[in-house]
Parts: C-alpha cells; sequence; structure tokens
C-alpha cells in the first residue's frame, strides 16, 4: 500500500464523521421556536414564534447571528456548542454593565436584521406582525 493511501482514508472518514455530527445536531433543531416572555414586570405582547428553519434555509442567517458567547467583546460561541436561553444572559428587568435587558436585546437583533432584509418583507415596523395575540 502506498505511504498516502493511509493518511487519504483517514482524512475521509474524519470529514464524513463531521458532516454526519453536522447533520445529527442539526436534526435536533426545532422547525418552530416559541419565544416567551417569561420574566418581565408585565407581559404586554404576546409570545414571538421564530421559524428557525426558514431563517437558517430560506433567509440566509447564520448561527452566530443570533447565538453568542462573549470574551473581551468578541463572539467565541461556535457552531456546535450548547444554546443557552437569551435569558440566561440577559436579564428581562435590567441591563446589567454592557449587557442589554433581555427585551432590549431581542428587538435589537431581529429589527435590525429584519430593517436590513426589507425587500424580504421582514416585518419590524409593527409589534402584532411578529407578536402573537395573548391567550
Amino acid at each position: 500500500m502506498k505511504k498516502g493511501r493511509p493518511m487519504l482514508v483517514l482524512a475521509v472518514f474524519a470529514g464524513l464523521a463531521f458532516l454526519a455530527v453536522g447533520a445529527l445536531m442539526a436534526a435536533d433543531v426545532p422547525d418552530d421556536i416559541l419565544i416567551e416572555n417569561e420574566g418581565y414586570k408585565a407581559d404586554i405582547k404576546g409570545p414571538v414564534k421564530l421559524s428557525h428553519k426558514k431563517h437558517s434555509t430560506d433567509y440566509g442567517a447564520v448561527c452566530t447571528d443570533c447565538h453568542h458567547e462573549y470574551d473581551g467583546g468578541k463572539n467565541v460561541w461556535k457552531e456546535g456548542q450548547p444554546v443557552k436561553k437569551c435569558s440566561a444572559c440577559h436579564d428581562p428587568q435590567k441591563t446589567e454593565g454592557n449587557v442589554q435587558k433581555l427585551q432590549t436585546a431581542y428587538h435589537s437583533n431581529c429589527k435590525d436584521c429584519h430593517k436590513e432584509h426589507q425587500d424580504k418583507n421582514a416585518p419590524y415596523k409593527k409589534c402584532n406582525d411578529c407578536h402573537q395575540k395573548k391567550e
């Protein structure tokens, strides 16, 4: 057997294993996510139904557009790492240091991205375009 062949086989196997793990992890992500208004003093608007699949597949959003873990002002979160609830870092009641209050963080991230993609009719002007009716 030639010297380079075992390395080539190993590289192909490692690549296939990497793709298989990525596919399995993607399968764990629900198509739709319901963002609840938990922890607010007053729950004025209903929850937001986010189509995770549409955002990632149809709209071209990448994971780090929403998911983050900041260290020294840099997002060090990598695809495949655990995803925390936004409220794990963003307090619903108050801004703490450089960390925005939860509602501000949602609105800044979502509305800013939607403004950039107006051509796709991304809602950002009216609350009810994103928020469902309260039950």
